[in-house]
C-alpha cells in the first residue's frame, strides 16, 4: 500500500495529495472546491479542537454560534473588510426552487428572489459585531469573550485538500474590550495560545511575528500570526490573530458607558485557526511510507499486528494482546489490535506505517514463550523487544520520546534551511532552493510587491519571538536604510 505513494523528491504536491487520499483523511466532493473529511481524518481534527478548546476556555472565553448567513449590508460597512473578501464570496440570491416548466429538472423561481442577498459566512465579524450592539451597553458588560466553531465558506479558484478548500472548518474568536491595551493583549494572549499547541502538541517550531500592512487580515490594524516550515522549504501560516482596533465598533456603532457615563467605542479582536492545520501536521512530518503523527494528536497511539498460523496459536496470541490492549489503556493510550484475517501481516505493516500510528507491537508463538513483545517505532523504524510486564511503561516512555523526536526533527530541519542574506542575488538563490530568509526590507509595500512578483516570495512576518534580528542594514532590493530583518520565504 505504502508503494502507492508518490515520494517527496520525485513530486512533493503529489505525495502530499496521496497521503490524504491514501491515508483516509478526507478525498475531493461532487462539490466544486469542497472536501469530505473521513472518519479518520476527522478524528485527529477533534483531538485538536478537543486541546484547543480547552486552551480557550482555561483563557476565559466560552463557545457561542452565529448565523452562516450574512446580510450583503453588512459585509459593506467596513471598506477594508469588503475589499479582502469580495472576490470569494458566495452570495444567496434565491430561497425557493420550482420545476422547470421547459423540461426536466428544476430551476430558480424568480419570484423567490430575496429582498436582500446574503452572504455564505466567509468570516464573522459583520454579524457578530452586529449582534455585540445589542448586548454592549456599560463597561460592566465588558470584556465579551466568545469563539465559535463553525464552517465558512470562501470561493478559492484553485483548492487543495486541507490547505486551500471552498468550505473549511475552523474556529473564530472574537472579543470586545473597554480599552485599546486590553484588546491588544487579547491578541498577543491569544497567538501565543496558538503558538503553544502548535508547539507542544503538534510538535511544529513555529515562528511568531507580525504581518506587513499588505499582509493584514482585511479590516485589522495590525495581524500577528505563527508561521511553520514545511518540508519543502514553503512556509505556511498556521494561525492569526487580528488587532482591529475600533474599526467594526465604529461600522456597526457599538458604544459602551464608561464609569463616568460618556460614551466609547469598543475596542476589538478576532483570531482564528482552521483544517489547514491538518496540512501542517501532515507535510511538516511525514515521510514516504505514510503519515508520521505526534502522539499527543494521535488517534490511535498503539496498533497489535498478531502472528500465527494454526488457530491454537491465534487464540494464545489474542488472548495475551487483549490483556497488554487493556494495561496500554488504563495508562491512557487507545489500542487497536488488527485481528483481520485475510491480510498478510506485511500489508497490515504499511498500512498502519501509512496512517502514522506511532507504535506497533507484534506478538507470535515464539514470544508467548520468551514472555516478551516487539516493538516498533513509527518516528525512527526502531524495533526492540520487550519483556511483557514492561510494555504499558514502554508505551509511554515512547510517547515522550516520539513527540519529542519529531519536534527536533522539524526544528533542526527549519534552522538548516534558515539563513540571512544581503544581497539580492543571493536572496534569490536561497528562496528557489526552499529557504527560509532573514533579510533587510526598507518598509514600503512598493518594495515588498516588486519582490514578491520577482520571486514569488513574501514577507511571512516581522518576527517578535524567533529570529529577531534588530540590527542596521540596508534594504537588499533597494538599498534604503532598514533596522531589522523579516523573515521572507515561499508560502502556500
Amino acid at each position: 500500500m505504502a508503494k502507492d505513494v508518490t515520494s517527496r523528491e520525485e513530486n512533493y504536491s503529489q505525495w502530499y495529495n496521496n497521503l490524504v487520499v491514501k491515508a483516509d483523511l478526507a478525498e475531493n466532493s461532487a462539490v466544486r472546491g469542497c472536501m469530505v473529511i473521513k472518519p479518520y481524518g476527522y478524528a485527529i481534527w477533534e483531538k485538536m479542537q478537543s486541546v484547543l478548546d480547552r486552551m480557550f476556555k482555561e483563557t476565559g472565553h466560552k463557545n457561542a454560534y452565529f448565523p452562516l448567513f450574512i446580510p450583503k449590508s453588512f459585509l459593506s460597512r467596513e471598506a477594508e473588510h469588503v475589499e479582502g473578501f469580495a472576490k470569494e464570496c458566495a452570495v444567496v440570491t434565491h430561497h425557493r426552487l420550482m420545476t422547470n416548466p421547459d423540461g426536466p429538472g428544476v430551476v430558480v423561481d424568480p419570484s423567490a428572489k430575496l429582498e436582500e442577498e446574503l452572504i455564505v459566512r466567509p468570516t464573522s465579524e459583520t454579524i457578530i459585531w452586529n449582534t455585540y450592539k445589542n448586548w454592549i451597553k456599560s463597561y460592566r458588560d465588558l470584556p465579551i469573550l466568545c469563539n465559535q466553531w463553525a464552517n465558512v465558506v470562501r470561493w478559492e479558484m484553485r483548492t487543495r485538500l486541507f490547505l486551500r478548500t471552498a468550505e473549511f472548518l475552523w474556529q473564530e474568536g472574537h472579543t470586545a474590550h473597554a480599552t485599546k491595551e486590553e484588546a491588544i493583549a487579547e491578541a498577543e494572549k491569544m497567538i501565543n495560545v496558538y503558538a503553544r499547541f502548535a508547539r507542544e502538541y503538534m510538535s511544529l517550531p513555529v515562528v511568531v511575528g507580525v504581518k506587513t500592512e499588505s499582509e493584514r487580515f482585511a479590516g485589522a490594524i495590525d495581524t500577528l500570526c505563527i508561521e511553520a516550515m514545511m518540508q519543502d522549504g514553503k512556509a505556511l501560516q498556521a494561525g492569526t490573530s487580528h488587532f482591529l482596533g475600533q474599526n467594526f465598533a465604529k461600522a456597526f456603532d457599538v458604544q459602551y458607558a464608561t464609569k463616568d457615563g460618556s460614551l466609547e467605542y469598543v475596542w476589538a479582536t478576532s483570531w482564528g485557526v482552521s483544517t489547514r492545520l491538518m496540512g501542517a501536521l501532515i507535510m511538516a512530518h511525514s515521510d514516504d511510507n505514510g503519515l508520521i503523527l505526534p502522539p499527543k494528536l494521535a488517534p490511535i497511539h498503539v496498533v497489535m499486528v498478531p502472528i500465527y498460523k494454526t488457530d491454537e496459536e491465534h487464540s494464545a496470541v489474542i488472548g495475551r494482546m487483549n490483556l497488554l490492549k487493556a494495561e496500554i489503556e488504563n495508562a491512557g493510550f487507545t489500542v487497536e489490535i488488527d485481528d483481520r484475517d485475510n491480510l498478510r501481516s506485511g500489508f497490515k505493516f504499511a498500512e498502519w506505517e501509512l496512517k502514522g500510528v506511532p507504535v506497533r507491537i507484534t506478538i507470535g508463538p515464539r514470544d508467548l514463550q520468551n514472555g516478551t513483545v516487539e516493538i516498533a517505532r513509527r518516528d525512527t523504524y526502531e524495533k526492540m523487544s520487550v519483556s511483557r510486564d514492561a510494555v504499558a511503561g514502554t508505551v509511554a516512555s515512547l510517547m515522550e520520546q516520539i513527540q519529542e523526536n519529531i519536534y527536533k526533527k522539524a526544528y533542526d530541519f527549519r534552522e538548516s534551511r534558515t539563513c540571512k542574506v544581503d544581497t539580492y542575488d543571493e536572496f534569490k538563490e536561497k528562496i528557489e532552493n526552499g529557504y527560509f530568509v532573514l533579510a533587510h526590507w526598507d518598509g514600503t509595500p512598493e518594495t515588498e510587491e516588486k519582490i514578491k512578483d520577482e520571486t514569488k516570495a513574501t514577507i511571512r512576518c516581522i518576527p517578535i519571538d524567533t529570529f529577531v534580528v534588530e540590527e542596521e542594514g540596508r534594504c537588499i532590493y533597494s538599498g534604503r536604510p532598514s533596522s531589522r530583518r523579516v523573515l521572507f520565504a515561499k508560502a502556500y
